[in-house]
């Protein structure tokens, strides 16, 4: 890949004075997402990529990428009132639809098809909550990929706004829920309305200005979540700070009692009772039984356990039903004769089953090592539901009554026997062992010289565990090797596992990263010219950090929505909610190590960067997009090697939602990228066909909205 001419980004003398220490920032100017100059040099930049990156190869890619992404997939899937609800993409469709069916042998119904919402197909269905009987659905929907969500309801005209997040909790006779919202524009400064999240209460066919106010807490980065119990007596409320799972819990009786003299319901409300103080812990709701509270926490647990609390005795010491194991407790759910709880084993799921007490009763069998996406069960059902996927299945709905599964209907899958999955495990520079999954066709061989896609996150406690991905199979198909490294920062092995990667151990997060390419070339895989390494959001932050403290280990990097200014972050969009988990820079003990990180503050002048490919979007409200414009105009400016290319989609969020014609060319554009950087081709035609072929299913196709569904089997 040749050097270029990279539009020109003006550069200010700004140097800013942060407790003594003097920070040169140059490109601030691009932060301003309207201003005219950032448009047209965004503009410029799109125009170079485009260049760079079209062609007869792509076109390829994209043809290849529409067969592949032309499959059935299941991504939620819960029940209530002995109806199911899932969302499901029969394959081509821009966003999933929601479907309701009545048991399992009863054709599903079209609830809601987004993709009649608007043209482009970024109008996304993001959350949806079925009243206790199934009658209703309250449903959140986000436009151009924003956090910020419209709440809606089946059957009735109520619409909700400030909505983000989206939780939902409905009272037991399914005529009104609790629900999170945010502060309406204006009634607060602009930089606090994506803070202040609060619960209120609405009840169907009313004004949500008429919508009570039932909890608040005193600190603005608190986002609380709601629950109501099975017995209806309580709402639990969830308070986690930040994007931190660390919470206090709190209790209401439910429903809002109304005021004896004037008729409206009190708010802020007197009765609110705190369960567990100090934002020490993790906390879960799982549900209400013989009067008592179940929750997952890791207080004095950091790999998880659950406990049980008698709400009317607070002050009575809580009681262990199941004692932490040496796997992560990740999700419990309640049945009517005890509790499912998905345990990470080794970075893949497990599901077992306990008794109320706590006595174990076995395990559901998992058709595979994999992935649970989704968890649901209800307190009075003796079924669990579960969406489960793998690196070679995809997502797909699951129905156990006992031990043994059965799958709700036909599924894709890549095909037993073409694909293999391992996993591994290499030392990090202190010592530490970090696991790591490898994929590959059968018959894949280290020769030194494989093509490596290496990902990874290492942040929020969140658990990169095996998933299925249509854009990675044109690169195995080529000789290729996926690789996902389960770093530090990460939920894989528990809570001390993530504290081993934030705020000041964040570089253990990168020091397991570059341990893992380390691991492959010493074994014998590729060489560093070979390794591609990918990243979003907190994943952007660490291959952005990564390719600047080691460039000559990487041959290509795609760094997706960065977190790239470490410095700045918390001033844009919902930074704040990070600061449990990076740091702020307003801490001058914390200033030290983020600037030591920081992927815009490193670029080093004439330093040989691998070639880089920085995607942002424009309208991305969760990561600001003007932290990507600006490391993109430092590397342009100062590095040597390359080349950086910048992509900035339009009409386009963080990615949650994303349609997927526009997942398709992203798609697209990440694999021409790497196939020029690493030089090897992925755009062979005959895959084609096979892809059609290779996943075993009856498609079947109307002129009506529940004729996209495929058949149940």
């Amino acid at each position: 890949m040749k050097r270029l001419e990279y539009p020109a980004a003006r550069r200010e003398r700004l140097v800013e004075a942060i407790h003594g220490v003097d920070v040169a920032d140059p490109y601030r100017w691009l932060e301003d997402d309207h201003a005219p100059e950032t448009s047209a040099w965004v503009a410029a930049q799109n125009a170079l990529t485009r260049a760079q990156l079209d062609g007869p190869a792509r076109d390829t890619l994209v043809r290849r990428l529409h067969a592949l992404y032309d499959h059935p997939r299941t991504l939620s899937f819960v029940g209530r009132g002995g109806r199911y609800f899932f969302t499901h993409n029969p394959g081509l469709l821009d966003q999933a639809i929601l479907y309701a069916q009545d048991g399992h042998g009863a054709a599903p119904a079209v609830v809601l098809d987004p993709n009649t919402l608007s043209g482009d197909g970024t109008t996304a269905l993001t959350a949806y909550a079925p009243s206790p009987d199934g009658s209703h659905v309250a449903y959140a929907l986000s436009v151009h990929g924003s956090d910020r969500q419209l709440l809606r309801v089946t059957g009735f005209p109520d619409e909700l706004h400030w909505v983000k997040f989206a939780s939902v909790a409905w009272t037991r006779d399914g005529s009104a829920f609790y629900y999170l919202r945010f502060p309406e524009p204006g009634t607060v400064p602009p930089e606090d309305e994506q803070y202040y999240g609060r619960i209120y209460f609405h009840v169907l066919g009313t004004p949500q200005a008429d919508d009570p106010l039932v909890f608040a807490h005193s600190i603005r980065e608190v986002v609380p979540l709601v629950h109501v119990s099975t017995t209806g007596r309580w709402a639990v409320i969830t308070a986690q700070r930040g994007a931190s799972d660390d919470a206090e819990v709190y209790l209401v009786s439910c429903p809002p009692t109304p005021d004896a003299r004037t008729g409206d319901v009190l708010g802020p409300r007197p009765d609110v009772r705190c369960l567990f103080a100090g934002f020490d812990a993790a906390y879960e709701f799982i549900e209400e039984a013989e009067g008592h509270l179940y929750f997952r926490t890791t207080r004095d647990a950091p790999l998880g356990r659950i406990v049980s609390i008698d709400p009317q005795l607070p002050s009575v010491a809580v009681r262990q039903v199941v004692a932490e194991t040496s796997d992560r407790l990740s999700l419990a759910v309640m049945t009517r004769d005890g509790i499912v709880a998905a345990y990470l084993h080794h970075a893949s799921d497990r599901l077992r089953r306990f008794a109320l007490d706590g006595t174990p009763r076995g395990e559901i069998a998992l058709p595979a090592i994999g992935s649970i996406v989704t968890l649901d069960a209800e307190p009075d059902e003796d079924e669990v539901r579960f969406v489960f996927t793998s690196f070679v299945d995809p997502p797909a709905a699951w129905v156990a009554r006992g031990e043994t599964p059965f799958r709700l209907k036909p599924a894709a899958t890549r095909g037993a026997g073409t694909y293999q999955t391992s996993q591994v495990w290499y030392r990090s520079k202190d010592g530490t062992r970090v696991s790591m999954f490898l994929v590959h066709r059968a018959g894949v061989t280290p020769d030194g010289q494989r093509p490596v896609l290496l990902g990874g996150y290492g942040g929020f406690n969140i658990s990169r565990t095996p998933a299925y991905d249509p854009g990675n199979f044109p690169f195995l198909d080529a000789g290729g090797v996926f690789a996902l490294a389960n770093l530090r920062g990460g939920g894989e092995y528990g809570e001390s596992w993530h504290r081993a990667g934030m705020l000041e151990n964040k570089q253990n997060v990168f020091d397991d990263f570059i341990a893992a390419a380390e691991f492959l070339v010493a074994s014998g895989w590729t060489s560093p010219s070979r390794i591609a390494i990918e990243g979003g959001s907190n994943g952007g932050l660490l291959v952005g950090a990564v390719m600047l403290q080691r460039p000559g280990l990487f041959g290509a990097v795609v760094c997706r929505v960065p977190v790239a200014d470490m410095l700045r972050y918390h001033l844009f969009t919902v930074g704040r909610f990070w600061i449990p988990e990076y740091g702020s820079a307003e801490d001058p003990a914390q200033l030290p190590y983020l600037l030591a990180y920081s992927p815009y503050h490193n670029v080093r002048g004439g330093v040989r960067y691998p070639p880089t490919l920085v995607m942002t979007a424009d309208t991305d409200d969760r990561v600001a997009p003007g932290m990507a414009r600006k490391f993109a105009a430092r590397l342009q400016s100062e590095g040597a090697g390359g080349p950086f290319l910048l992509r900035v989609d339009i009409k386009a969020g963080h990615g949650a939602g994303k349609p997927v014609t526009k997942v398709i060319e992203e798609d697209a554009d990440i694999l021409t990228f790497v196939s020029a950087a690493l030089g090897i081709p992925m755009a062979a035609e005959s895959h084609a066909q096979s892809d059609r072929e290779s996943h075993g299913f009856t498609r079947i196709h109307t002129d009506e909205g529940g004729g996209r569904w495929d058949e149940l089997s």
